[in-house]
C-alpha cells in the first residue's frame, strides 16, 4: 500500500469530477458536529425525501490528506438515487494519531442518528460507506465495537457496510507514514486492523474492490470478508477486472469512463438491506 499525492492539484482533479458527475442534490454544508475539533459534514438530501435510507460516507486520502468538497460526486450520486448522504470531517495525522480519527468517526455517525429525520432520512436505516483510508475507518466501525459503543451505539444498528478499495488487514508494516499514523509497535499496528475485530456481530458487508489496484492490495478484501464467512456474517464480494485504485472511487460519478459498477453495486446493496423492516 503506498501514499496517494496530495495537495492542489489533487484539490481541482476531484473538484472536476464533482462537476461532471452532473447530479444536483440539495447541500447543506459545513455544518459543526463536533465543536472543540472544529469538525464539520456536509449533508446531501434527495429532492422530497422522506424515511429515506442514510449512508455516512467517509473520504480516503490514506490517514494524511482529503477533503469533504473532493467527494461531492459521491455525495450527489448516492443523493440522486434516494439516499440521504452525510461526508464528515475527521482529524489527520500527523495532527493525530491513530485511534483519535475513530472518535471522529463515531460522532459523525450519532450526529447521523440524531439528525437524520430533520433531512428526510431514516435514523433506522444508517449504513457507513468509505474509500480507501475511509473504508478502513467505516471498517473499524463496522467490526470494533468499542468506537460505536462511546455514542450508546453498537455495529449492528448500522444497516450495512459498503467499502471501497479498503485496506483491512495490512499489518505488519513498515512505511514511514503508516509508522507515523500508526506507531511501529507490532501489537498497536494489529489492534489497527478492523479483520481481528470480526466476531459475529457484525452487520451486512458489501466490500468492493479493483483487481488492477498496486495501492490497497485486493487481500485485504478477500481477508475480511473470509474472516465474516467464519463467523457466518452477511457478506459480498465484488471484484472488477481493470479496475484501480482510485477509478472505483470515481465510477461514482455519472458514469466514470463508462463504468459504474461500485454505484450500481452499492445501490443494489443498500435497497436490499436498507429496507423498513429487519
Amino acid at each position: 500500500m503506498v501514499v496517494l499525492a496530495a495537495g492542489g492539484c489533487k484539490s481541482v482533479f476531484f473538484g472536476t469530477v464533482g462537476v461532471l458527475g452532473g447530479h444536483h442534490a440539495q447541500v447543506h454544508r459545513d455544518i459543526v458536529f463536533d465543536a472543540p475539533h472544529a469538525l464539520k459534514l456536509d449533508v446531501y438530501t434527495p429532492a422530497g425525501a422522506a424515511s429515506a435510507p442514510v449512508v455516512v460516507f467517509f473520504y480516503g486520502g490514506a490517514w494524511i490528506s482529503g477533503e469533504r468538497a473532493w467527494y461531492r460526486y459521491a455525495g450527489e450520486a448516492l443523493s440522486a438515487h434516494g439516499i440521504v448522504t452525510i461526508v464528515p470531517d475527521y482529524r489527520k495525522s500527523p495532527q493525530v494519531k491513530f485511534p483519535a480519527f475513530m472518535d471522529d468517526a463515531a460522532l459523525a455517525v450519532a450526529w447521523a442518528r440524531a439528525n437524520a429525520a430533520s433531512f428526510g432520512g431514516d435514523p433506522r436505516r444508517i449504513f457507513v460507506m468509505g474509500h480507501s483510508a475511509g473504508a478502513h475507518i467505516g471498517a473499524l466501525l463496522a467490526t470494533d465495537a468499542r468506537w460505536l459503543a462511546k455514542v450508546d451505539m453498537k455495529p449492528r444498528d448500522l444497516r450495512g457496510f459498503v467499502g471501497l478499495a479498503g485496506p483491512y488487514d495490512f499489518a505488519p508494516f513498515s512505511d514511514d507514514y503508516l509508522l507515523d499514523v500508526f506507531g511501529s509497535d507490532p501489537a498497536a499496528q494489529q489492534a489497527a486492523m478492523p479483520a481481528n475485530y470480526v466476531d459475529g456481530d457484525e452487520p451486512p458487508m458489501l466490500l468492493l474492490q479493483g483487481l488492477k489496484d498496486s495501492t490497497v492490495w485486493p487481500r485485504n478484501t478477500r481477508s475480511l470478508a473470509a474472516k465474516l464467512e467464519a463467523h457466518g456474517e452477511p457478506v459480498e464480494t465484488k471484484f472488477y477486472p481493470g479496475v484501480g485504485h482510485t477509478r472505483i472511487a470515481l465510477s461514482l460519478a455519472k458514469p466514470f469512463n463508462g463504468w459504474d459498477g461500485a454505484l450500481a453495486d452499492t445501490l443494489d446493496f443498500i435497497g436490499r438491506y436498507g429496507a423498513t423492516t429487519r
